[in-house]
Parts: structure tokens; sequence; C-alpha cells
């Protein structure tokens, strides 16, 4: 148990600073918008999951906790939305729509309400 939460954690503090290199990267030589890196991290993370869904790596295993879980966890959480995604579409591909339109719907509405909440 101890050495699944240091591997999440190792891997997502990776994650978090490859995320910022990215984005950093971006803004100061190719160009300044921040849309633009979190399209390119989510698209980079979307992939890495699923190589990794490809390959059949068992889950719950050290690199599951390191890479799933910590590093692609903290570099973009589209990973993770994506890899839900997938495994729900694997049993059931109308549980998988309705999963993903749901949770578009929710979060934009939730990032919505916070900002009027904030304000």
């Amino acid at each position: 148990m101890i050495s699944n939460i240091l591997f999440v954690g190792f891997g997502g503090a990776l994650g978090a600073i490859s995320r910022f290199g990215i984005n950093e990267i971006m803004e100061r030589h190719l160009i300044n918008s921040s849309s633009y890196s979190v399209l390119l991290v989510n698209v980079i993370g979307c992939f890495l999951i699923g190589f990794i869904i490809g390959t059949s790596m068992p889950e719950k295993n050290t690199m599951y906790y390191f890479f799933i879980i910590g590093f692609l966890g903290s570099f973009t959480t589209m990973s993770a939305l994506t890899y839900q995604t997938i495994m729900i579409a694997n049993t059931n591909l109308i549980h998988a729509v309705s999963y993903i339109m749901f949770t578009v719907v929710m979060t934009i509405a939730a990032t919505y309400i916070g900002t009027i909440i904030a304000k």
C-alpha cells in the first residue's frame, strides 16, 4: 500500500512537471495561448493511455500506479476520462456514450457555476 502511494506520488510529480514544461515551452516559443498547450497535453495524454490500453497492461501493478494513476493523472485528467470511457465501452457502448456526454455537460456546468459563485 505505501509503495503504491509512493509510485503514484512520484509519477504525479513527473506528470505535473511535464505538463508545466510543455505549457512554458509553447507559451514562450510557439504560441501565447494556454488553450493550445492544454489541447496538446490532453492529446498526448490520451494517446499514451490508448497505447497502454492497446498493450493490455494489467491494472494494479507498479507501472499502473506510477504511469496511469500518477503520471497521466497529473499530466492530464483527460486521459483518465478517456480510459474510463474505453473500459465502459468494452461492455456497454451506450453507457460509455452517456458517461462521456454527462461528464462533459456536468464539468462545463460546474465550471460555470464556480465562476458565478466566485463573483
